[in-house]
């Protein structure tokens, strides 16, 4: 059976697929793989552009392993929630929220599994928070060879090693049966959303970077216009008119009004400067009051292809405006707009925020559309920064560029080779971001 992951960029035919229903039975299906000389993957949503998830031996599908396993507490208001590595972002909110619980920080979507979101370092933006790998404390998986282990924050020696290395290890260490997070109580954030010219926001990256708890913007090519998000906390409640408008801006502007564009754009690829200036008009203001999950997270209904790295933080204001004067002399026609977010350094070893403040800067673009000569273009411009791609978006760097990008590469690839020296769990994208 032939699968394909939600971007469409990645197929295979894996040579069995399984559904353990419980650890132990993944347990036993890597130990027979392994014992068979066979590779074994698992896989999540398929939300990855890349084919990091990828294999033509057993693919395990962990649909079964969901739910809250525990909740317990930990300090003075905030509790570790262990949860069955299948289960969705969007199931694990409703989880906590029924607990009065909630995540310090997601991502933009919430289609992903938990274990797959942490393995790929799946992040949103915040000033003093953003990877989800960042807030595990807690890890149970399955080695190569079939062992089930337990792994945390606070192990020494090798155990230390291997939970340093797994809670964002891409699937090469072992399958991830659980995941514990640290959470705290559930919150709400006042989101005002409104329209703001790209040089303005860039001459106050500064502030916009240290002072706002989660910012991010959108940019249209070939245009001055930018959509800036801020977030912050609050103590008012939810309103039933800001989640309305919320759902209509989300639905008609962000979701049907991209779509028009985009086929617009891809039917008639010169007239795209036009389009995307005219979108400009569209961004309104508006503020609204949520659930933390309702603001972090949208429903994304139109299809893409990704490419986003991770670059220094003194890189936020130049590298954008690189972008912008690239893109304008080149023969490209991009409707998508340019994310911009910021991350705070984290102690994830592969985490492309390790060890530096960060802005993570994404370019889209529509299905059948001429952009791979722009990707290489802007690829080319992220790498001249010193930038690092996001394991789960697309991408061409090799084991070469991304061993010179990470301190801890070389501690990371000592766990695998000790884990697997086999490579029961390699696969292409492995082979080629971190060698064989």
């Amino acid at each position: 059976m032939t699968w394909q992951n939600w971007a469409r960029t990645v197929r295979f035919e894996p040579a069995e697929i399984v559904r353990p229903r419980d650890d132990a039975e993944v347990a036993a299906v890597v130990k027979a793989a392994a014992a068979a000389g066979r590779r074994v993957k698992a896989v999540g949503a398929g939300h990855s552009f890349t084919s990091v998830a990828a294999t033509d031996g057993v693919q395990v599908r962990l649909d079964h392993l969901r739910g809250l396993r525990s909740l317990r507490p930990d300090g003075v208001r905030g509790a570790r929630a262990t949860v069955g590595a299948g289960t969705t972002i969007h199931e694990l909110n409703a989880l906590l929220a029924a607990h009065g619980y909630g995540l310090t920080n997601m991502g933009d979507i919430d289609v992903q599994t938990v274990s797959g979101a942490i393995a790929t370092g799946t992040h949103g933006t915040g000033r003093g928070s953003a990877s989800l790998s960042a807030a595990v404390t807690d890890l149970r998986m399955v080695l190569p060879d079939g062992t089930l282990i337990d792994v945390g924050r606070h192990d020494d020696g090798s155990g230390a090693e291997l939970f340093h290395a797994a809670r964002l290890g891409l699937g090469a260490l072992g399958i991830v049966t659980a995941v514990t997070f640290r959470v705290e109580p559930a919150f709400t954030l006042r989101a005002v959303t409104e329209p703001a010219r790209l040089d303005d926001v860039l001459d106050n990256v500064p502030y916009l970077a240290a002072d706002e708890e989660h910012c991010e913007f959108y940019w249209l090519p070939f245009t001055g216009a930018v959509q800036l998000k801020r977030n912050r906390r609050t103590t008012d409640r939810p309103s039933r008119r800001g989640r309305v408008a919320s759902w209509l801006a989300n639905e008609v502007v962000e979701n049907a009004g991209v779509a028009a564009v985009q086929r617009l754009s891809r039917a008639a690829p010169q007239a795209t400067p036009m389009l995307n200036r005219a979108a400009s008009r569209l961004i309104g203001r508006r503020t609204y009051v949520d659930d933390a999950p309702a603001v972090f997270t949208s429903s994304r209904r139109v299809r893409f292809h990704e490419m986003e790295y991770a670059l220094p933080l003194a890189a936020a204001a130049p590298a954008p405006r690189e972008l912008r004067d690239l893109t304008a002399r080149g023969p490209w026609r991009i409707a998508f707009p340019v994310e911009v977010r910021f991350a705070p350094a984290d102690d994830v070893w592969l985490s492309p925020a390790y060890g530096r403040d960060t802005v993570y800067v994404a370019v889209h673009a529509y299905p059948r559309t001429a952009y791979s000569g722009w990707f290489t273009a802007v690829e080319r411009l992220w790498t001249s920064y010193s930038g690092r791609p996001h394991w789960g978006k697309l991408h061409t760097m090799d084991a070469g560029y991304v061993r010179d990008q990470y301190d801890r590469m070389g501690a990371f690839l000592a766990v695998r080779d000790e884990v697997d020296p086999h490579r029961t769990m390699a696969n292409g994208y492995l082979d080629r971001v971190l060698g064989r």
